[in-house]
């Protein structure tokens, strides 16, 4: 399997050092073959070739089995390409698969939980991905500004279909997030087509929440939810939420999957403020490195990259109990020292 490493701005290029580290230690035990391939995107990129994206960048990824991009400085971009976005764009990776699960070993402090949020990928209320020609927020007058939303039938079923299958793998329970009651005719749409496709599936058990409820439900009781499908703006929010009920930020896997790629991406940002003090936690990276290689052996039929997967979810339930971890996770210890003990437990079994 051929990977193209990102490493990202901030604590990117710590994160994703344990990242490698780690692919390496699994590639060794489970013999996987994994051919790491190394390149910048981002301020990096913007530095040395003058854009943050370049074409042979775009080539390598799409001729590679799959992508691991770190976290990039989005907001301090103006006119430049944001390589999240863009990656998500062009290579349709239209489904952001972002699981939480609460560790022995740390204090659930809303109970305990094992969900996935399902959050479409490309359409929504983000404004890079909506109209073919650029943004589609438009500034109207110097004090008035519209943001345009899509939705379509096409997106809205694709990730309809994706939750429900992931549903039928874990405990058959979907719950559809929407503010339908006041964006009538999108959100409606985005219910009535999940349920559509519901019906395809009658073993799961199907219900709807407004999303600002949804967000004191999945507080007071986590552990009643499974799969939880919407849109790209709500599912970008509440899967923040999810991760820091599990315990941390840092403990938030995320894999942006589509029909023929798909990339993993730790779910925080660059967090410019710790960079270089070797606090950041690198377990975001590693769990989205572990979907990656579980979602090439789904694909083709490779058990051992799902085994490779089940040891990362293994190890950093192991590492958490047992205080090998960073700060945030009650540990003490720093990131590079994290990912050095976590490899020699991968490789250790």
């Amino acid at each position: 399997m051929k990977i193209v490493i990102l490493p990202g701005d901030g604590i990117g290029s710590e994160t994703m050092a344990c990242t490698v580290e780690a692919l390496q230690a699994l590639s060794q035990r489970f013999k996987l073959d994994l051919e790491l391939q190394h390149d910048i995107a981002g301020h990096a990129s913007l530095q040395a070739h003058g854009t943050t994206v370049t074409p042979a960048l775009v080539e390598k990824v799409r001729a590679a089995d799959g992508l691991m991009l770190g976290p990039m400085a989005t907001y301090e971009f103006k006119d430049e390409i944001n390589p999240s976005m863009f990656f998500r764009k062009t290579l349709d990776l239209h489904a952001n698969i972002r699981p939480a699960r609460s560790y022995p070993g740390m204090e659930a402090r809303f109970g305990a939980l094992d969900l996935v949020v399902v959050r479409e990928n490309t359409e929504g209320f983000y404004a890079d991905r909506n109209v073919e020609s650029g943004s589609s927020e438009m500034l109207i007058t110097p004090d008035v500004v519209i943001s345009l939303r899509r939705i379509t039938r096409h997106c809205c079923e694709r990730i309809a279909r994706s939750a429900f299958e992931l549903a039928m793998t874990r405990k058959k329970h979907v719950s559809i997030v929407h503010k339908a009651n006041v964006l009538k005719i999108g959100d409606g749409m985005f219910i009535d087509i999940c349920r559509e496709v519901g019906r395809e599936f009658p073993q799961v058990l199907v219900d709807d929440f407004i999303v600002d409820a949804m967000m004191a439900h999945v507080v007071r009781a986590p552990q009643r939810f499974d799969v939880i499908v919407t849109t790209n703006m709500f599912g970008d929010i509440l899967s923040d939420l999810t991760a820091e009920l599990s315990g941390s930020l840092g403990l938030g896997g995320s894999l942006n999957a589509g029909a023929n790629y798909a990339m993993g991406q730790a779910i925080h940002g660059s967090a410019p403020d710790i960079a270089g003090k070797n606090i950041a936690n690198p377990f975001s990276s590693i769990l989205s490195a572990g979907m990656l290689l579980a979602w090439h052996g789904q694909r083709k039929g490779l058990p051992a990259f799902i085994e490779a997967n089940a040891a990362i979810e293994q190890a950093v339930a192991t590492a958490v109990e047992a205080r090998q971890v960073t700060r945030d996770c009650g540990g003490s210890l720093g990131t590079r020292e994290t990912g050095q003990a976590f490899a020699a437990r991968l490789l250790a079994g």
